[in-house]
């Protein structure tokens, strides 16, 4: 695939040979991979409207790639690329050093910050997945594995080809990979709560913004989540969090649902504790994948990997300790 600049955007037809390391995968995958700061939305688009051909058929985005298969990809216009936007020297060295939490030849966990979206898109230039590239050029078929919100800081595994990425997959779909977060949620939660099983669905939204919610009796889709009480400080409650199903949101719409929502959280939180604990300088939410336990996809031996909280997480418990009560 040729290389464009800013001042000279996608507009041509291209025709994308389907290598070994894209066998299996699937196509709406394949192009947000090639067509790097394509709005995934417009990737979709372009599949739904049939201008992607393979082999001159139609094709839908969950179309399972073949060795040697020619892809047809529509003109695309684009004022600038997410590859062409260099990443700031905090980030470079950051990515580079004291992210990595582990890393050998087949994959790579991250101790993402929160705050950072791991995909360009929908107002953001670069996500995690756009400055790793940029950073380590040489994990040519880097792919994530699973994904973080936005907001949520800790563990995120990649895989560093092809194979590996289908059997970490596979480890999630048979959910013999285990997640553990922890988070800060308001108010005292019962030592007995120890798993919400409740579906979930979207939210319809008129601003348009991502949404999920308990879902109705019938409707949504199955989701279930381990909880475990850790520690409790002046009306506030630290807990592991164990999504055995992987639904949008899961963890935060399941603890709001059981009456205790995360510190923080600007979608489903409480607002005026939330802008307290902003006017104090705490402002992420207080949601951390601290565990990932794995098999190695290459040895088959197990792997388990920790990624420690900010010092925004420390200093989060001072100000709980002295808590003012007019704010619960």
């Amino acid at each position: 695939m040729s290389k464009t600049s800013p001042e000279a955007p996608r507009a041509q037809v291209q025709h994308l040979e389907v290598g070994q390391n894209a066998v299996g995968q699937r196509l709406d995958n394949f192009l947000i991979n090639q067509l790097k700061g394509v709005p995934r939305t417009l990737v979709y688009r372009i599949i739904r409207k049939g201008e992607v051909r393979i082999n001159k058929k139609r094709a839908k985005a969950d179309t399972r790639l073949q060795l040697q298969d020619l892809v047809r990809v529509p003109p695309i216009r684009m004022s600038q690329k997410a590859t062409d936007t260099p990443v700031g020297d905090s980030l470079r060295s950051l990515l580079l050093g004291e992210a990595i939490c582990f890393e050998n030849a087949s994959v790579l966990v991250l101790n993402k910050p929160a705050g950072l979206a791991v995909h360009g898109g929908s107002g953001v230039r670069v996500g995690l997945i756009e400055a790793l590239r940029q950073v380590r050029p040489e994990l040519e078929h880097l792919e994530l594995v699973h994904r973080l919100d936005k907001d949520t800081s800790g563990c995120i595994l990649l895989g560093k080809s092809r194979q590996v990425l289908n059997e970490l997959q596979t480890q999630l779909k048979n959910k013999s990979m285990g997640k553990f977060y922890q988070a800060w949620v308001v108010g005292n939660w019962p030592v007995g709560l120890r798993q919400v099983d409740a579906p979930i669905d979207r939210a319809s939204s008129p601003s348009g913004e991502r949404l999920m919610r308990i879902a109705a009796e019938g409707e949504g889709k199955q989701a279930l989540t381990r909880f475990r009480v850790l520690k409790k400080i002046e009306g506030f409650t630290l807990v592991e969090a164990e999504p055995v199903t992987g639904r949008t949101h899961q963890i935060r719409v399941h603890a709001r649902h059981a009456g205790f929502p995360l510190v923080g959280d600007p979608k489903y939180g409480n607002e005026a504790i939330n802008q307290a604990f902003q006017q104090k300088g705490c402002k992420r939410m207080f949601l951390h994948a601290r565990r990932l336990v794995f098999k190695d996809p290459v040895k088959g031996k197990p792997i388990s990997v920790e990624a420690l909280p900010d010092a925004n997480w420390k200093n989060v418990q001072t100000l709980m300790k002295n808590w003012n009560s007019q704010y619960e």
